[in-house]
């Protein structure tokens, strides 16, 4: 176990962890500087090449941005999403996870749960792959975007799940759209800290995707909360290049590489 991962473990009941999501260096290299953990989602599914749930990103696809971002990250714990279909039996999920670590230097990968692949955990942290669960909301599983432990029968459900995934060595778990009450009882239980994600602040730390956060993907569910409107500053600043261009005020003479005049 590395340093940083036992840094979050150290975490639990003592401080919130901070998580977001990077796709690039550029946006890694400013996150770096403010989280705990930077997690490469196949959100970038989504956010990046607009398609209409994570299931067709590749596992290239996710190993190109990790490069990217890995480039800007020095301190945080940089953990790699496996794409649906990577981790599907033991000997695949070993392969490719084996092979994202190799390629991309990260600490560790992130697999949904579909409450049946402990076994497949269980054999990555045998291989020292560090895993980071995830249970409630599981796009690469469930289609219907809803709140998971409304119940004390389902609730009861996930607890077990948790547990079990815990048990399996997993160092921390993503707590995704749960109930209030059903993260309140696991992340109290539980010795590995929690990540919420739209499950209240009974969690040991938060994650949103990035580009939610900062107002430029469109998508804004209840639990997200806007920092900052980059579209509306996005568009301000192509509509003044736009305009410099077309009444010849960008480049200026400033702009020009060599303003010498010919001998």
């Amino acid at each position: 176990m590395n340093n940083k991962i036992k840094k979050i473990l150290n975490k639990k009941n003592k401080s919130k962890i901070v998580c977001l999501t990077a796709y690039s260096k550029n946006i890694a290299k400013i996150l770096d500087k403010h989280c705990d953990i930077i997690l490469v989602g196949d959100s970038m599914a989504n956010v990046l090449y607009g398609l209409k749930n994570t299931h067709k990103i590749s596992l290239q696809n996710i190993i190109d941005h990790s490069l990217s971002v890995k480039k800007g990250v020095k301190k945080s714990l940089l953990i790699v999403d496996m794409p649906k279909g990577s981790y599907q039996n033991v000997k695949l999920a070993r392969k490719n996870a084996k092979l994202i670590i190799k390629k991309t230097g990260c600490d560790g990968v992130k697999l949904e749960s579909n409450r049946n692949n402990y076994k497949i955990i269980k054999e990555l942290v045998k291989a020292k792959i560090p895993v980071m669960g995830h249970i409630g909301y599981t796009p690469q599983f469930k289609i219907n975007f809803k709140i998971e432990g409304d119940t004390i029968k389902k609730a009861n459900k996930l607890y077990k799940e948790a547990f079990l995934i815990q048990q399996a060595g997993a160092f921390s778990i993503v707590l995704e759209c749960l109930a209030p009450q059903a993260s309140k009882l696991i992340t109290k239980d539980l010795k590995i800290p929690t990540i919420g994600i739209g499950s209240s602040s009974y969690c040991d730390g938060q994650i949103l995707v990035t580009d939610d956060m900062l107002g430029i993907s469109g998508f804004y569910p209840k639990f997200v909360k806007k920092y900052a409107n980059l579209n509306n500053v996005i568009e301000k600043a192509v509509k003044k290049y736009s305009k410099d261009i077309k009444l010849n005020k960008f480049p200026g003479k400033k702009n020009f590489l060599n303003g010498r005049k010919f001998q």
